[in-house]
């Protein structure tokens, strides 16, 4: 009587030949390396988002913006406030020791608030490539080791020259768990990337809606 075959993952992946074998480790840390990603940036619009709010009800409170910005300073620690820091530095900067303000303060505060939003984006937004690398690749990785595997196999049968389904099988399945693992790294990698870009350009948006708000009220202020 034949031993029964071990088909756990742990023993299809210690049946399954080198180049599998390095496929399937490649997939395994594609995985875990995706998901730290999606903590941290989870972890990281949560904050962003919570900083915001409390900044938006920092400056809608009516206190002197002049005020709340040596509370702040000029690098204070949220990314809103950092935002406004920038435009605040770029105002005080446009007036000459007389007080009276140099001309185009306007587009320059504009500019230096732009240039923060475009630092904040980028920290945002940095490692969302490279979910978008996981999911798109780690499918034709697992699909390699899965050709390899079951070439491989067929390969197994013909030198015992045996077509019988306890040969076939178990070449065939470690194989396939290479593709599994390839489908396992990629979905929550695509699912995710979509979810967090969408997190990260409502962020942006926020910035940049409260960096118009902020250059009509200081126009509002120079026309007056």
């Amino acid at each position: 009587m034949e031993a029964a075959v071990d088909f756990s993952m742990w023993a299809l992946f210690a049946r399954a030949t080198l180049t599998v074998k390095l496929v399937m480790v490649m997939l395994i840390v594609a995985s875990f390396w995706s998901w730290s990603v999606i903590i941290q940036k989870h972890i990281m619009y949560r904050k962003a988002r919570r900083e915001a709010a409390q900044f938006d009800r920092a400056f809608w409170s009516g206190e002197p913006l002049d005020k709340l910005f040596e509370e702040l300073g000029p690098e204070p620690s949220g990314r809103s406030a950092r935002v406004f820091a920038a435009g605040m530095v770029e105002w005080q900067r446009s007036h000459r020791q007389d007080g009276v303000l140099i001309a185009n303060a306007t587009s320059r505060i504009d500019r230096s608030m732009d240039v923060a939003i475009a630092k904040e984006a980028d920290e945002l937004q940095h490692g969302l490539p490279i979910l978008a690398t996981v999911g798109s690749t780690a499918p034709f990785v697992g699909l390699f080791g899965t050709v390899w595997g079951i070439m491989n196999a067929f390969i197994e049968i013909a030198a015992q020259q045996n077509t019988n389904l306890a040969v076939v099988a178990p070449g065939i399945a470690e194989a396939l768990l290479a593709t599994g693992l390839g489908l396992l790294a990629a979905i929550p990698a695509v699912i995710f990337y979509n979810k967090l870009s969408a997190d990260s350009d409502r962020v942006i948006a926020g910035y940049e809606a409260f960096a118009d708000e902020f250059a009509t009220i200081l126009s509002r202020q120079l026309d007056a």
